[in-house]
């Protein structure tokens, strides 16, 4: 059954640089589907803060034809066994709105025990780049709403150079992730995510675009000294 592993490892400076050109995982790793390998960024930082595209943290995500050769990848690969040594957390594909290339969706789907369970999601999008500047002043305000929800356990954005950006949150309950969706979150301006889910419907800013909700298999590992980010529901 198809998995998907998403990953996050510190990497020396220009070896993460050089990751940003070529892909450090082979097209032919086998079991592999697809990976997109992208730079860490800190939701809702400015745009020219330093903060804003971290050279040296590499997110991974990745979609495999079963766990065990997601397995056999950590244990068998070089950079696998790098990845082994950092944080990630396996996957099972539950939801899917939009489209992204490269991604078999999974006919299977696992299903949520409850809108109190725990939920990853997952947005991919390449960029229209004349819509660079509207996404940043719609989606900025979004980032600081994930970032700053009582309801994220670990958030961030990430980038691949021209013009793939992606968002990775990890949810306590789907229902706290959904309300945020709809602007019904008890939080400050909660219409935030909406209100740019309208511009995009207006006008896209995206030439493809995805968000994917998984349920949580597993995490392994530690990101910058914490560990335990899936909640204990």
């Amino acid at each position: 059954m198809s998995i998907f592993s998403y990953h996050l490892v510190e990497l020396p400076f220009f070896v993460a640089l050089k990751g940003i050109f070529s892909n450090p995982i082979s097209e032919n790793t086998e079991g592999l589907i697809h990976s997109e390998t992208m730079t860490a960024m800190t939701l809702g930082s400015p745009i020219l803060s330093p903060s804003r595209v971290l050279i040296g943290q590499v997110a991974l995500f990745m979609q495999w034809e079963n766990e065990k050769a997601l397995e056999n990848f950590l244990e068998q690969d070089r950079f696998g066994r790098t990845l082994a040594k950092a944080w990630h957390v396996r996957l099972s594909f539950v939801r899917e709105w939009g489209k992204f290339s490269g991604f078999k969706i999974p006919n299977d789907k696992a299903q949520l025990e409850s809108s109190n369970s725990p939920v990853v999601a997952v947005t991919l999008a390449r960029m229209k780049p004349l819509a660079v500047p509207r996404f940043i002043h719609w989606g900025r305000p979004v980032e600081k709403l994930v970032r700053d929800h009582p309801g994220t356990t670990l958030s961030l954005a990430s980038v691949k150079f021209p013009n793939t950006v992606s968002t990775f949150s990890i949810w306590k309950t789907e229902k706290e992730m959904t309300d945020m969706v709809h602007g019904h979150s008890k939080v400050e301006r909660p219409k935030r995510h909406s209100n740019a889910m309208k511009e995009r419907e207006r006008k896209d800013f995206h030439f493809e675009f995805s968000t994917l909700r998984f349920k949580p298999i597993a995490e392994y590992g530690t990101w910058k000294g914490q560990s335990n980010f899936l909640p204990n529901n």
